[in-house]
């Protein structure tokens, strides 16, 4: 597998998927042309898992259990891996994914409470051990992130949780990130996107694995 796999981490309103948008057309405009830029997310990066994602996110009448929330999560991950994730890398391409098994962590096992060796194990059969070359911690005010949320529109299940879950789900990514630096880069997401795009662009001008010497965007 030689490609490259990017996660954008963050609590709610965060705006992952704002800088993953940028983020894909930097890279497409400045990156090798035969090398592929995908952007996907989960839940819901493939068919299946827009089934999961309804039931997971959209549907606010469903009383899903924990644990039955995190094996559908995993559900999803499986074949998101499988179908999507692991074919793209396995062809060199750079894969930018919205959420992946740090959110697992930080939602159902610090926000919920979940047994973290038992997420262990169901994040490893979900990935087959497969974790991210980078994950970009887009860390930020869990109020002012739910505001943001209410400003865009209806809030979805998860979103609908407690502000004190929400705390502790930025706990657990601050938690991940100070036992995983190499991998996760904590990003002030208390900044305009401007500024965020070019923290993130210079990162990854910084990285020899990505095939770019083009100058950081004017955004």
């Amino acid at each position: 597998m030689s490609g490259k796999f990017i996660v954008f981490e963050g609590v709610e309103g965060s705006g992952k998927t704002t800088q993953i948008g940028q983020t894909a057309d930097w890279l497409r405009i400045n990156t090798d042309r035969g090398r592929k830029i995908v952007v996907t997310r989960e839940p819901g990066g493939t068919k299946l898992g827009q089934q999961i994602r309804q039931i997971l996110l959209d549907d606010l009448d469903n009383c899903v259990s924990y644990r039955t929330e995190l094996l559908l999560y995993a559900a999803d991950r499986a074949q998101h891996v499988e179908s999507l994730i692991r074919p793209h890398l396995d062809r060199d391409d750079i894969v930018l994914c919205d959420r992946f098994t740090d959110s697992t962590i930080a939602y159902q096992g610090y926000g919920r409470g979940c047994d973290r060796d038992e997420i262990d194990r169901v994040n490893q059969l979900a990935t087959g051990g497969l974790q991210s070359d980078l994950t970009f911690w887009l860390d930020l005010d869990v109020t002012i992130g739910l505001e943001r949320v209410l400003l865009r529109g209806k809030p979805d299940r998860m979103e609908r949780a407690t502000i004190d879950f929400h705390q502790r789900v930025r706990q657990g990514y601050q938690e991940l990130a100070n036992i995983y630096p190499d991998r996760m880069i904590r990003i002030d997401a208390d900044r305009s996107p401007a500024d965020i795009q070019l923290e993130i662009q210079s990162t990854l001008r910084q990285l020899k694995w990505i095939d770019t010497q083009a100058p950081i965007a004017e955004t």
